[in-house]
């Protein structure tokens, strides 16, 4: 897929040629959740997926980016495509679109449309990758959509306003689909209220529709038809309690359109959800076993500035620990994200900064430039010239133990976990 250029450019036009020439396999696929917003997306789409395959339903997952490998990003009834598979159905899209322009992610899109027509499958989950309105996944006529909440991010595209970032999202919905709303700023509430009035959309809003309440074990989810008390969810901090309780208020919606998804199977997926690079503990590999006793890895692929709040947040609890562990951070950006409004929430509770190289083939900030934008927010910085040279300057310069967060980003997260092994 090299050869197909990875510019972003939004419009529908090249998909729909495409697909309609590959047959519509977007026409043939089962009930599909869709899902937009600026974060916890990912989260919730594994949310969902746990939930439903606890219950035994055969589930169809698209996703974006991958962090090591590409067929991350397509999950065929519960399995990830194989290369073989992949080979022929892009030789296959290749030759359906012929030297017409297409982008990267309009032909993987595509792509995995094509591999869930032809395996059968109960439900589809399809994340949107930039945006919604113009995004190349907003093809399909689901059964259900969901918007987790909107922040800043990709604004070179998406605009630098929140009612025009929140108007993209909410593209994706659809003339009388239900949707489900994850909490909102009260401008992005707004702009998703007047779209849905638009559209006769029943919404589905935290804080309106349905509340979440976190409890002692968990948390409780009540709406006008149910009340459910929940375990915590496998992962880790306050905002993905947010992220779980939408995946129910989901999970509810898809219970009035028959799929028989139990409280049992609701509690088993919070329970054996897997989503990697997200407040991920690193416990094995070469680089945790690498750190002294005592001392925590931490990986998380988070690069907006909500995303640096949540964060903060988990740091504000490991300090409330009896014998809290001082916070490093290793963490590398993309020059298209706002470091300094990532990095500010943190700045407080992080003693020191080591800013590392970013993968090849990205445009980001070198160690350099990246801790003149930590020292913008008062971050003490140094740059280090790889992940392992960062954890070896902290171990030669700091006093073990320690809790360090490689963070700033999902293509550095998926570097680490491929040299992590």
């Amino acid at each position: 897929m090299s050869h197909h250029p990875r510019v972003i450019t939004l419009g529908l036009e090249r998909i729909e040629r495409l697909l309609k020439a590959l047959g519509s396999p977007e026409k043939k696929l089962p009930p599909l959740i869709h899902v937009a917003g600026t974060n916890g997306k990912g989260s919730l789409v594994a949310y969902l997926r746990a939930m439903a395959e606890a219950a035994g339903y055969r589930v169809h997952v698209y996703t974006s980016p991958h962090l090591v490998r590409f067929n991350e990003r397509i999950r065929i009834a519960g399995r990830l495509i194989e290369d073989g598979a992949l080979d022929e159905l892009l030789t296959e899209c290749e030759e359906a679109n012929g030297d017409q322009p297409i982008a990267y992610f309009e032909i993987t899109t595509a792509l995995a449309y094509l591999a869930f027509s032809r395996v059968p499958a109960e439900l589809g989950i399809i994340e949107v990758g930039l945006g919604g309105r113009y995004d190349a996944t907003n093809v399909i006529e689901p059964a259900l959509t969901a918007i987790t909440p909107v922040g800043y991010d990709h604004t070179g595209f998406l605009g630098d306003k929140l009612e025009g970032i929140a108007g993209e999202k909410a593209g994706i919905l659809k003339r009388a689909v239900p949707a489900v709303i994850g909490r909102q700023r009260e401008v992005s509430a707004g702009v998703i209220a007047a779209e849905a009035a638009k559209l006769a959309v029943p919404l589905f809003r935290m804080g309106r529709e349905w509340q979440v309440t976190q409890t002692a074990t968990g948390f409780r989810y009540a709406s006008d038809t149910t009340t459910l008390d929940l375990p915590a969810p496998a992962l880790v901090g306050a905002h993905q309690i947010d992220n779980a309780a939408t995946a129910v208020a989901c999970i509810e919606r898809l219970r009035a359109a028959r799929f028989a998804i139990d409280d049992k199977a609701v509690a088993k997926g919070l329970a054996t959800v897997d989503w990697p690079a997200r407040l991920q503990r690193l416990t094995l590999g070469p680089l945790a076993e690498a750190l002294p006793p005592g001392c925590e890895l931490w990986l998380d692929g988070g690069h907006n500035e909500d995303c640096g709040l949540a964060l903060a947040r988990m740091a504000a609890d490991w300090a409330k620990e009896p014998a809290a562990l001082p916070l490093y951070l290793v963490f590398g950006m993309l020059t298209s994200k706002d470091a300094s409004g990532f990095l500010r929430p943190l700045a407080s509770h992080a003693r020191a900064a080591l800013a590392v190289p970013f993968p090849e083939g990205h445009s980001a900030y070198t160690p350099r430039e990246a801790c003149e934008k930590a020292a913008e927010v008062g971050l003490d910085c140094a740059p280090a010239n790889n992940i392992g040279a960062a954890l070896e300057d902290l171990l030669a310069t700091q006093p073990a133990p320690m809790r360090i967060l490689i963070c700033g980003s999902l293509y550095l997260a998926g570097a680490v976990l491929e040299r992590n092994g």
